[in-house]
């Protein structure tokens, strides 16, 4: 379990810190195709590339959604928008009490290959996360 709590920050922190917009045809075909076995009916995908992974944004229905692949097109994580009402009430609590005078803009449930629940919450100009029970875990800086 310590490994776990251990490795999901460093993904994420990757996630934030190296992505770089591509175009397309620079995404392995092998990733394409993951993405198209995933999600056949998304058409409109922004790429960026995070150090040797890549990430698909895209709205399904009117939900930010975004998946992180290897470069052999495995699935990493899901990140997918959801209603601030939605995080786990000792979220707000943590933010009300650590960050005093700031509202939550944007919440996000992600998802890893494992199964691993952590949620995002984005404040002014970090971002929150915090494990499946709403427990801090760290801050990433936008």
């Amino acid at each position: 379990m310590k490994k776990i709590i251990l490795i999901i920050p460093t993904l994420l922190i990757t996630t934030f810190t190296f992505a770089q917009k591509i175009k397309d045809n620079d995404v392995p075909s092998e990733v394409r195709l993951s993405f198209q076995k995933l999600h056949p009916n998304i058409k409109d995908v922004d790429w960026e590339k995070e150090d040797a992974n890549f990430e698909a944004e895209f709205e399904a229905g009117k939900t930010e959604t975004s998946v992180v692949f290897d470069s052999k097109g495995n699935i990493l994580e899901t990140e997918t928008e959801i209603a601030i009402s939605e995080l786990p009430a000792t979220i707000a609590n943590y933010i009300s009490t650590n960050y005093p005078g700031q509202n939550i803009k944007e919440a996000a449930k992600i998802v890893t290959a494992n199964g691993t629940v952590m949620y995002e919450a984005e404040i002014k100009d970090k971002d929150l996360i915090f494990d499946s029970n709403g427990n801090y875990v760290k801050e990433v800086k936008k």
